[in-house]
């Protein structure tokens, strides 16, 4: 006898796909969870963007600040030497009571490890203009402001720059970690993976996760790149 209509071939038919439009576990997760991944992805950015912007402007006023001050070049390379070894969960820890659980908490921890690149690269390029270019900038009629942002600020950016790029990549990686505070970003789904070993999507967040970051860390460089091409004069571009 034929089998009724909606039994075996009708509602088993409905309940299941194609064969051909199966996803792999990883795609069927990212496929039910696409606009929310989307979103953490684009916070897990915005939060190290702004954070090393933050980050590059107190590197170089600190820089500046030692250059024209030498006797503090050595507190600043201690300084920087115990930071990039302080592990971040550390710092975390330390800022806990201080600010509390989120953004703010992550922001800052962020803000800390980007500027210790940066600072030391702004150090070693602002000390590397040459004396006589400062000396016909101040016989031009500059002013040490002056000098200070068409001068000395153009001829060190390249190496400032290079450290802006590492402090990114390093950020976005901290910025992971920071998710232990409830922090925005792909790092949530790193922790949800670890703190779910054995379930059903460990493995498929934890992924998703850290390949996530990965992706967002490889579009920032090459945007850095383009933006580098673009704000480095063509007669120092290495």
């Amino acid at each position: 006898m034929a089998p009724r209509e909606g039994t075996m071939g009708g509602a088993t038919g409905r309940s299941r796909r194609p064969d051909w439009e199966v996803l792999p576990p990883v795609w069927e997760f990212i496929d039910e969870r696409r606009s929310e991944i989307a979103f953490n992805a684009y916070q897990h950015a915005s939060l190290v963007l702004q954070a090393v912007l933050v980050a590059t402007l107190i590197a170089v006023t600190i820089a500046v600040l030692i250059t024209r001050t030498p006797r503090l070049e050595p507190v600043a390379n201690m300084v920087s030497a115990i930071g990039l070894t302080l592990p971040s969960f550390a710092l975390i820890g330390l800022l806990l009571p201080l600010s509390g659980l989120g953004v703010r908490t992550a922001f800052i921890t962020i803000t800390f490890y980007a500027t210790l690149p940066i600072l030391r690269n702004a150090v070693v390029g602002l000390q590397s203009v040459d004396a006589t270019l400062l000396e016909s900038a101040r016989g031009m009629g500059m002013n040490e402001l002056t000098s200070l942002l068409r001068v000395r600020i153009p001829l060190a950016w390249p190496v400032i720059f290079a450290g802006v790029r590492i402090s990114t990549q390093m950020s976005m990686g901290i910025a992971a970690i920071a998710a232990l505070v409830l922090a925005p970003g792909l790092g949530s789904y790193i922790f949800t993976g670890l703190t779910q070993i054995g379930g059903v999507n460990a493995v498929n967040s934890a992924l998703v996760g850290t390949v996530g970051i990965v992706i967002i860390a490889l579009l920032a460089d090459g945007l850095l790149l383009l933006l580098g091409r673009l704000t480095i004069s063509k007669g120092i571009r290495a």
